[in-house]
């Protein structure tokens, strides 16, 4: 029976040999190794290394601010917010008109738009070109020497500007140099003329001079062959024939515009 270590110990302190077992040496844990305090012989038992925990994630997730009232977005002016042209008075359409910017180089140049002048009930209506010097200046079509003589053609009608007669213009503004207007000028400045038409509705338009004759028949035919024929712009009678200006440096040809103001007056009569 082995002895107890106790026992082993007052045996030598009494002078008996002990024999003591030799214990066998316990081998050095391999690196990497430890030792497991469960076992219950406490030997050296590999244990493979567990990585520790991670962390918990942190919370990335921003708490959303605070909403602030909701601001009304501006509205600028838009097709929605300015009413078109076709829908305008004479008062907004005059308005429209004197701050039109269509036509930079024009309404650069312009001393101010020529809206138009007369009856806004009359059956006459009498379009020009464009506005020159003069008309840029008073802001009026159809003024000095060519304005003399297109008020005596209308007194030999019996007519009288501003009564019963409106004269209006292809362009509101001055082209420089009194050039002919261009395709695209006419073209931004006829929804406006067209408009005054709706409104004044007269019963015959007098195209004077070859320019407004071929903006509104849409054509490149030189007046010769637009004059004499019945002629219709949006509905009325159209009837063509000389610029005064044209006149005024050819008077023979007078004779041929009394005519053409004849033709105007039977198509009035007849419709």
């Amino acid at each position: 029976m082995p002895l107890s270590r106790r026992q082993r110990e007052v045996l030598q302190e009494l002078g008996i040999p002990v024999w003591v077992p030799r214990e066998r040496p316990v081998p050095p844990p391999a690196p990497g190794a430890d030792t497991d305090p469960a076992n219950e012989r406490g030997n050296a038992m590999p244990r493979q290394a567990v990585a520790p925990p991670e962390p918990p994630a942190a919370d990335t997730r921003r708490e959303p601010a605070p909403r602030s009232p909701v601001s009304p977005v501006p509205v600028s002016p838009s097709a929605e917010t300015v009413p078109p042209v076709a829908q305008l008075d004479w008062e907004a359409l005059r308005a429209r008109v004197a701050e039109c910017a269509a036509c930079a180089e024009l309404a650069a140049r312009r001393t101010q738009t020529v809206f138009g002048v007369g009856d806004p009930d009359a059956d006459w209506l009498f379009i020009g070109e464009a506005p020159g010097a003069e008309e840029d200046r008073c802001g009026e079509p159809f003024v000095g020497r060519a304005g003399l003589l297109l008020d005596n053609m209308l007194a030999a009608l019996g007519l009288r500007r501003g009564e019963n007669v409106y004269i209006a213009n292809i362009l509101k503004c001055r082209p420089p140099g009194n050039r002919d207007p261009k395709t695209e000028e006419a073209a931004a400045c006829r929804g406006y003329l067209d408009r005054q038409i709706e409104l004044i509705r007269p019963r015959v338009i007098v195209a004077v001079g070859r320019v407004p004759a071929q903006a509104l028949l849409d054509t490149d035919a030189p007046l010769g062959r637009l004059r004499g024929r019945d002629l219709q712009y949006r509905g009325v009678p159209l009837v063509v024939t000389y610029h005064p200006a044209y006149l005024l440096r050819s008077p023979t040809e007078k004779a041929r515009a009394w005519q053409d103001l004849l033709r105007a007056r039977a198509c009035l009569a007849a419709g």
